[in-house]
């Protein structure tokens, strides 16, 4: 029994080394703990300031402590070492935070903090050293997380060795009841070296004052770049009640590049830069910051208060770790003239939703719980759109639409109720006996079509829902819809344009002479599309194989004005058109675009004017681009012709990014293959139509769209979708001006979090304990019938088996064990508690909102601790 009793008392001893690991696993930090300020009981979790994550990995919980601010505008700091005296990286940022209580944080790097106070005024500074600007946080942003391979670096020979935590109170009325604060954000830091080092970058207007009533005001930017290269990946866009946009640039040989353009009365996050921008020497960095005074009585300067504005447009980016520069500003406009050429859009203002906009200013008003629930689907939904463009556009194999007869399918457009209107020839076609050299239609004779030419279909089934336009035209083109519902075509024997009501047989509408081309006010030749501006009503007709112009109408048809002129020798400049084959009109830009079809290019221009505002050209485009298509939002969908001879560019579809022109994605089709796709039309929903009128069908295409575990990624910047945010928001839009239910939610959710590690722990001591009682049952038995049936020889037969298993579980164990040496090399830290176990043949990629470890890690008992070396 002696044996038996010495292995006990080894699986106790090796169980209990389980518990105390398990209960204090960041005994390491035991100088950090010694020396953290003692927090109010209401800053839930700061009892834990530094949470283990991975042998080389932790997370750094850094809040204010407890405070209660006296004043409106109250700027408070306070400064938290970095715990670990060797180099660390910064990987990921998760804010505590909410409108209802903080208008802003920063969070500064540095080595000396301008006060050793548990928190002070931060007019007497942040830091005493220099100080960069790691983190900023506004609007109920979400978390953080920065690409793979790249982190802040901090600590060692180079990197700051405190953490500064700015937080800007505004409005103080939330703390009426006299509560404590406890706001901050947690760190996620990595020993493992990151090969590309981030920093910020901010461009700040110091001098912009708004007058009051003024409609627009601009803050304009602008800096050379003098350093080595550097790219972009996340921008964060800051103004207060008056700013409308904020638009950032990187500007290149006078060539504009988006960095990110977004709404300041949005969450200010840190959002993707859409396609990563690279900066190099000599490049020029803007930013434009849109501001309006109406409502003001007084001039409105740069300041620091609610009242006063700011104009900031921040971006990270990352450098080679032996060039990085962690933190460079820009506050100065450098080149003012250049601000004539700014893209349109810098100056249009984004449309925010009142209720979106009402949850981010944290009003407190009363809602139904039903108003409530659906508003935070509606934020999620909004913030998930604003972020998310991962997606693939593909063939909807299981649409039966593509078996449809049709003739040349030359139009398509969606409907009002978002049906499929097909505008095709029947029996008519158009080749090189339709027209002779002064484009007269020549087979006449041949009558009208005699089928119904437009077609609308159920965009799911292809159930045909309603047909007309029998005996009205010769060869159909170009067709688009109104916001009223109207049909728009243009038929290119007639060289006329026809406005038709959805149930009326005859026109309301006609525009030109029929069969006579011509290129006055009153005559077009072959015109090829319309569109219809849904704010003024004005129609605009591009004109055509054989004009080279855009002219634009009243609603009810009275000529306008036109621009446009023949392409001449050479390249194509702005302006000139070799068959204006398709428009879009984009509505948030006031632009319409337009199909250059043999130039193999988008033309862009200003609504009001007709001024020429950019060009989208790609190799991948070929020589022909046929059609375009606008999703409001941002998407330019497309579609070009088939390669000459030599020319290697497939056919095929395009989406694109409408700010930055750069292509997203392409498509085919799986059934049958594009022959000469004629017209694209999308949805806001990304479906996608396709007519071609050489292989007489449609297409369907849909994105496929990949969301991995409820977070948006995009270029390599990742934002969470986590809890902690849906309780915030909850607690914002419930009708209670006083703080204290967040933070009774937060203490809901650490307890259950801590239940929730404790039933962990549970479960995996009772897997672990059930195969060795087994086991020792097993031995007891085996005791007892070899005592029974060899005596003592069998007794002793027994000791040297049950050793040699025990052996080899101790044996097990042990090779796969290292706990806590992660820490035991810093000078200075106890190594009291246990080595970390191994996580070799594991996966290591844990949650980072939980501390514990893995079950796959505690797979086997531990062996005793090792002596204390404090």
């Amino acid at each position: 029994m002696a044996g038996l009793v010495n292995n006990l008392l080894i699986l106790f001893l090796v169980f209990q080394n389980i518990c105390l690991g398990f209960r204090s696993p960041l005994s390491v930090f035991k100088r950090y703990k010694d020396t953290t300020r003692s927090l109010s009981s209401e800053c839930l979790g700061s009892d834990r300031p530094v949470i283990s994550l991975g042998l080389s990995d932790f997370a750094l919980d850094i809040r204010m402590p407890g405070v209660t601010p006296k004043q409106s505008d109250t700027y408070l700091c306070m400064s938290v070492p970095l715990p670990v005296d060797d180099e660390a990286y910064v990987v990921d940022f998760k804010p505590h935070a909410s409108m209802d209580t903080v208008h802003h944080m920063l969070l500064f790097g540095c080595n000396e903090p301008s006060s050793t106070e548990s928190y002070w005024d931060c007019d007497e500074g942040t830091c005493k050293d220099k100080s960069n600007i790691l983190y900023a946080w506004a609007r109920n942003a979400p978390p953080t997380r920065l690409p793979k391979g790249v982190g802040f670096r901090v600590g060692g020979e180079t990197g700051g060795r405190f953490f500064v935590l700015q937080v800007h109170y505004g409005d103080i009325s939330a703390f009426r009841d006299k509560h404590k604060d406890c706001s901050g954000v947690t760190l996620h830091l990595t020993h493992q070296k990151q090969p590309l080092i981030a920093g910020m970058y901010l461009m700040m207007s110091v001098n912009t004052v708004i007058p009051p009533g003024e409609k627009a005001v601009d803050a304009d930017i602008a800096c050379h770049y003098k350093r080595f290269p550097m790219h972009l990946f996340a921008y964060r866009v800051h103004t207060h009640r008056l700013g409308k946009v904020v638009s950032g640039y990187r500007v290149r040989n006078g060539q504009w590049t988006l960095i990110g353009r977004q709404s300041p009365q949005l969450p200010q996050a840190f959002y993707p830069v859409e396609h990563p921008v690279d900066v190099s020497y000599d490049d020029i960095l803007a930013a434009r910051c849109v501001f309006s005074g109406e409502g003001r009585t007084t001039e409105t300067h740069i300041g620091g208060t609610a009242n006063d504005e700011m104009c900031n447009f921040y971006i990270m980016y990352y450098m080679e770790a032996k060039h990085a520069v962690s933190y460079m500003t820009c506050t100065q406009n450098a080149n003012p003239e250049m601000f004539r050429n700014i893209p349109q859009e810098a100056n249009i203002p984004i449309p925010v939703n009142s209720d979106m906009l009402k949850m981010t200013h944290g009003h407190h008003e009363e809602m139904k719980d039903t108003d409530k629930s659906s508003l935070l689907q509606q934020a999620k939904k909004e913030e998930e759109e604003i972020l998310d463009q991962d997606f693939h556009i593909e063939e909807a194999v299981e649409w039966p639409g593509l078996d449809l007869k049709l003739g040349q399918v030359s139009g398509l457009a969606l409907d009002p109720e978002n049906n499929l209107v097909i505008f095709h020839r029947g029996d008519h076609v158009w080749d090189e006996n339709s027209f002779d050299s002064k484009f007269v239609y020549q087979q006449r004779g041949l009558g009208p079509i005699e089928q119904n030419t437009i077609l609308v279909l159920n965009p799911s089934n292809a159930k045909l829902l309603h047909a007309l336009g029998k005996s009205l035209f010769y060869l159909p083109h170009g067709l688009s819809i109104d916001k009223n519902g109207n049909y728009w075509v243009t038929d290119v024997a007639l060289h006329q344009v026809f406005k038709l009501g959805a149930g009326d047989k005859e026109p309301l509408l006609i525009l030109g002479v029929a069969l006579q081309p011509g290129s006055d006010k009153n005559h077009f030749c072959q015109p090829t599309d319309v569109a219809v501006d849904p704010v003024t009503g004005s129609v605009y007709v591009s004109d055509g194989y054989c004009n080279s112009r855009i002219i634009q109408f009243s609603p009810n048809g009275l000529y306008v004005m036109q621009w446009g002129e023949e392409t001449s020798s050479g390249k194509a400049r702005p302006g000139q058109f070799h068959i204006p084959h398709s428009l879009a009109l984009i509505p948030d830009f006031r632009q319409l675009c337009v199909a250059d079809r043999e130039n193999g290019r988008i033309q862009c221009f200003r609504l009001e004017t007709g001024e020429f505002m950019r060009e989208i050209k790609h190799k991948s485009f070929g020589r022909e681009l046929f059609a375009i298509s606008y999703v409001p939002g941002g998407l330019l969908f497309a579609v070009n012709g088939k390669p000459y001879p030599g020319q290697a560019e497939p056919v095929q579809g395009f989406v694109m990014n409408f700010s930055t022109g750069e292509i997203i994605d392409t498509f085919i089709p799986l059934r049958k293959s594009f022959e000469m796709p004629h017209d694209v039309v999308a949805s806001a929903d990304k479906t996608v139509f396709v007519g071609d009128v050489h292989a007489r069908t449609v297409w369907k295409f849909a994105s496929t769209e990949k969301m991995e575990h409820r977070s948006v990624k995009k270029a390599g910047i990742e934002v969470q979708e986590i809890k902690e945010s849906e309780t915030i928001v909850e607690a914002r839009l419930k009708n209670n001006p006083e703080s204290t239910d967040p933070l009774k939610k937060q203490e809901k959710q650490h307890l259950v979090q801590q239940t929730s590690t404790g039933v962990s722990f549970v479960l995996v001591t009772t897997l672990l304990v059930i195969p060795v009682v087994v086991l020792l049952a097993i031995l007891v038995f085996i005791r007892w019938r070899k005592t029974t049936v060899y005596g003592a020889d069998g007794e002793h037969k027994l000791d040297s088996s049950s050793g040699r298993i025990l052996g080899r579980l101790r044996g097990k164990g042990g090779g796969g064990l290292n706990l806590g040496n992660f820490f035991a090399s810093h000078k200075g830290y106890s190594r009291k508690g246990f080595d970390r176990l191994s996580t070799e043949g594991s996966d290591q990629e844990k949650d980072e909102d939980d501390g514990t470890d893995s079950e796959e890690e505690c797979s086997a008992p531990p062996p005793p601790p090792a002596p204390s070396s404090s």
